[in-house]
């Protein structure tokens, strides 16, 4: 099972119709939210799914430390 987070960006085997491979990860749970990085186009699609079709993980940068 994968570590996924929000924010993460997913490379995915087959590309969407407008031409782009690359989701962000905006909803997580049994199913995933992703977002299409060329149309902006969501889609959920189940958590095994998904683990399937990555091609490519490329995680989110950590929140830095707080700013008061």
């Amino acid at each position: 099972m994968m570590d996924v987070h929000l924010g993460d960006v997913l490379r995915l085997r087959k590309p969407h119709p407008c031409g782009t491979d690359l989701w962000d990860v905006v909803r997580l749970g049994a199913d995933l939210g992703l977002r299409c990085q060329g149309c902006q186009r969501r889609v959920l699609m189940p958590r095994g799914d998904v683990e399937r079709q990555v091609k490519e993980w490329i995680k989110a940068e950590p929140p830095g430390p707080l700013q008061h």
